[in-house]
Parts: C-alpha cells; sequence; structure tokens
C-alpha cells in the first residue's frame, strides 16, 4: 500500500518574538526613526499667535528672567574665550601670541575693535 502524499506549508508568525529585530525592518527607507523636531516657523503657525490673548505666553512674547551666570568673554582678536584683558587698551585676548599681536596694533584698530564690542575707550 503506498501510502499518500499529504503536502502542507509551514505557517509561521512573520517575527518570532524572540528574536531582535533589525532596524531595517522596523524603519523601513524613508520612515522617521523617532520624534521629529519642528522649526520655529511650524510652531508660530500651528499656534497662530494673532487669535490667543495678548497675556498668554506663547513663542512670540516669551520672557524670561536674567542669567544668574556672568556673561562669558570673548577674545577681540580670535573669538575664543578671553581670560585676559590688556590693561593699557583694554582688549580681551585668550593666549600670549594675541597679546603680542594686540600691542603692536596702531590705536585706531584698537579704538575698531573696542567699538564693535560697544567698549570705546579713549586711549591715552
Amino acid at each position: 500500500m503506498e501510502s499518500e502524499v499529504v503536502r502542507t506549508e509551514m505557517v509561521l508568525a512573520p517575527s518570532l518574538p524572540f528574536k531582535k529585530v533589525q532596524t531595517a525592518d522596523k524603519y523601513p527607507k524613508g520612515q522617521s526613526r523617532g520624534r521629529q523636531w519642528k522649526h520655529l516657523r511650524h510652531l508660530l503657525q500651528a499656534a497662530d499667535a494673532s487669535t490667543m490673548p495678548p497675556d498668554r505666553p506663547n513663542y512670540l512674547n516669551i520672557q524670561s528672567p536674567p542669567s544668574i551666570y556672568p556673561s562669558k568673554r570673548y577674545c577681540d582678536i580670535t573669538g575664543f574665550e578671553a581670560p585676559y584683558m590688556d590693561p593699557r587698551t583694554k582688549l580681551r585676548y585668550a593666549d600670549p601670541e594675541v597679546f603680542k599681536q594686540i600691542r603692536t596694533l596702531p590705536d585706531e584698530y584698537v579704538q575698531r575693535y573696542l567699538a564693535l564690542r560697544n567698549a570705546a575707550v579713549i586711549l591715552r
């Protein structure tokens, strides 16, 4: 007697719970992986500040108290943080090489650098 051959297809779940899901399977190309940040323009459009009362805070009228930390001081020449200040010219500098350069500057250039910082001082 010949036994009949029965064709069966194995039915499995598309993903097994004990296997790690690959990132490519979880997020197909073109889909975002997490939270998308909104630009300020989109937030302003969504808030529609013109219909809100003026005393209610929104992105256009946020007010914050002044910082409790001291303001940072930057080098007038390089733009790096400046722990030093030249007592003669009142220019801030970051390292000794910049100090040497400051001492060789003519008074006109020193005045221009101070004017950029709104600290114009008349040198004697």
